[in-house]
């Protein structure tokens, strides 16, 4: 949160959480928005919802095919369109109305509370309509490539410094954004470590310097 307000101090920006549907991470961000006045829209991934889907759908047509794909794809737009609910209850109308046992309609039921209580985090077409991201993919995918790629190699021990030094080089390499980092940092290393030692923050010219010690070294041979 100090990260996000630090890059949007004047909140000018739209603020979004993608959750896994996670009660107690939900119950925390939005605590969070309303200690620090925020709008935050809380969103649900649409990968996590895809997968009960999946789930739910092979209780109805266990083996693979267009039959089960068709399901899925269904209830995956409709959910799109803004209408998890209805889904939710469908699902459950379908396996009543099939006399399934408890056990055999539990995927259904799991699907189907999810969707309803997660009901007011899965406004996809809202979200959508306003530009708003509604999957984690590129997110988990930068983790993987940034952290875990180099922080995961086998042996590897890193104190938090450390890693936090390697993480940023990384995010500026693969941003093609080192270049001008690395000027921007020879600059202030100069100005910091060169430049603030002299009056007026003038340095002398290196031949000037050096004419400077050549004198000073004849004075001392006279």
């Amino acid at each position: 949160m100090a990260e996000a307000r630090h890059r949007d101090p004047t909140d000018k920006k739209t603020w979004v959480a993608l959750v896994d549907g996670n009660k107690s991470q939900i119950r925390i961000l939005k605590r969070l928005a309303k200690k620090n006045g925020l709008d935050l829209t809380i969103i649900v991934d649409l990968i996590h919802v895809i997968e009960y889907l999946w789930d739910a759908a092979r209780v109805f047509h266990p083996a693979p095919g267009p039959e089960l794909e068709n399901w899925v794809r269904h209830r995956l737009l409709e959910t799109l369109r803004g209408k998890a609910g209805l889904m939710a209850g469908g699902m459950r109308r379908s396996a009543t109305l099939r006399g399934l046992s408890v056990k055999a309609r539990e995927p259904v039921d799991v699907c189907a509370r999810y969707l309803s209580n997660h009901s007011p985090y899965l406004r996809y077409d809202h979200y959508l309509a306003n530009g708003l991201p509604v999957a984690t993919g590129v997110i988990e995918g930068a983790c993987r490539h940034l952290v875990k790629d180099r922080m995961a190699v086998t042996g590897a021990r890193w104190s938090l410094n450390g890693a936090e030094a390697v993480l940023r080089l990384r995010a500026l390499r693969s941003s093609r954004d080192f270049d001008e980092y690395w000027t921007f940092h020879e600059a202030r290393e100069y100005e910091r470590n060169h430049q603030a030692l002299y009056a007026g923050g003038i340095v002398p010219s290196t031949s000037a310097s050096l004419s400077t010690i050549k004198s000073a070294h004849l004075k001392v041979i006279k």
